[in-house]
C-alpha cells in the first residue's frame, strides 16, 4: 500500500496551501516539490479563501503565531472545510504560551481536521486542552518509548476520537491512529531533530499524501511519515561521507526525498499495524 501511496502522490501533484512558519516556509516549499506536491505561500486574510479554493490540500502551522494570521487560518480553514479538502493541523508549541494552546484548541473545535501532526506534549495539551512543553519541543518527561508505547497510542486514539482527525504524534518512535487503526513507524534518525524546519517540513508532505490518497488517510500519513523518517536516514549516510554538517543534511534530506523511488520506499520503511 506504501507504494501506490507514494505513486498517487507523484501523480496527481497535489497543491498544498500553506499557512505556515517563517522560519522554515522556503524549506518546507522545497520539501512539497520534492515528495511529488505542489506549494502555494500565502497568508494574507484578503485572499487565502480564494487560494485556498483553487489547492487540494491546506496546512495550518502555528509556529511563527500571530493575531492576523489566526484569522487567515479560520478563514482558509472554513473554506477548505466547504471544498472539501483535507485541512492539517501543525500546533506548534501548544502548550508554550495561551495564545499557542487557545489557538490550537480553536481550530480543531472550528475546523474539521483530516490530521493533526505534532510532539507527543502538543498532543497531550490539545487532549487535555492543557500542558506544558520545551519551547516548541516536546518536553523530556512526554517522551514515547517502548514502554509506554500503548498509553500514547490509547492518547492518540483518544484525540482521534474526539476531533475526527487522523493524529500522528511524531518523534523517536512515531504513532499514526484513527479510528479503527494504529501504525507505529520507526524510520528517521537522531540528528533530523538538529535541524530546524523538519516537522514543519513533514506536515507538507503529509497534507500531500492524503491528499492524493482521500480512501485511506491513516495509511497516507504513516506513508509519508516512513518517507520522511527514510529521506533522514539516507541523508545521514550521504552526510557521513561528505563531512559536512547540518545545513548541509537539511539538503541531503530533501534530496532524498525527491530521488526516492516506490521500490527503496518499500525496502526501508519501518511500519507497524496495531
Amino acid at each position: 500500500m506504501s507504494k501506490m501511496h507514494l505513486e498517487k502522490n507523484r501523480l496527481k501533484n497535489p497543491l498544498v496551501h500553506c499557512i505556515t512558519n517563517y522560519v522554515t516556509v522556503n524549506d518546507v516549499a522545497n520539501m512539497l516539490i520534492a515528495c511529488g506536491g505542489a506549494p502555494i505561500m500565502a497568508d494574507e486574510a484578503a485572499e487565502v479563501e480564494e487560494m485556498t479554493a483553487i489547492c487540494d490540500a491546506l496546512v495550518l502551522n502555528i509556529g511563527t503565531l500571530n493575531e492576523r494570521t489566526v484569522d487567515s487560518m479560520m478563514l482558509a480553514g472554513r473554506k477548505a472545510s466547504e471544498l472539501g479538502h483535507p485541512v492539517v493541523l501543525d500546533p506548534v508549541g501548544a502548550g508554550a504560551t495561551k495564545l499557542r494552546t487557545e489557538t490550537a484548541l480553536k481550530l480543531i473545535k472550528e475546523i474539521p481536521m483530516a490530521v493533526i501532526r505534532g510532539n507527543i506534549s502538543e498532543i497531550m495539551t490539545l487532549y487535555h486542552g492543557t500542558g506544558s512543553t520545551k519551547g516548541v519541543d516536546a518536553s523530556i518527561g512526554d517522551t514515547v518509548t517502548e514502554d509506554n508505547l500503548d498509553e500514547k497510542i490509547s492518547l492518540a486514539r483518544g484525540l482521534s476520537k474526539n476531533t475526527g482527525a487522523v493524529v500522528a504524534i511524531t518523534g523517536a518512535i512515531d504513532i499514526i491512529a484513527d479510528g479503527t487503526a494504529a501504525y507505529i513507524v520507526r524510520n528517521g534518525h537522531p540528528m533530523m531533530s538538529k535541524v530546524s524546519g523538519t516537522g514543519c517540513m513533514l506536515t507538507a508532505v503529509i497534507a500531500s499524501y492524503v491528499s492524493a490518497n482521500p480512501e485511506e488517510m491513516a495509511g497516507a500519513c504513516a506513508t509519508a511519515i516512513a518517507a520522511m523518517g527514510l529521506s533522514g536516514e539516507i541523508a545521514y549516510e550521504r552526510l557521513m561521507k561528505s563531512g559536512g554538517g547540518p545545513s548541509t543534511y537539511r539538503s541531503f534530506i530533501i534530496d532524498a526525498m525527491g530521488n526516492m523511488t516506490s521500490t527503496e520506499l518499500e525496502g526501508g520503511m519501518k511500519i507497524e499495524v496495531r
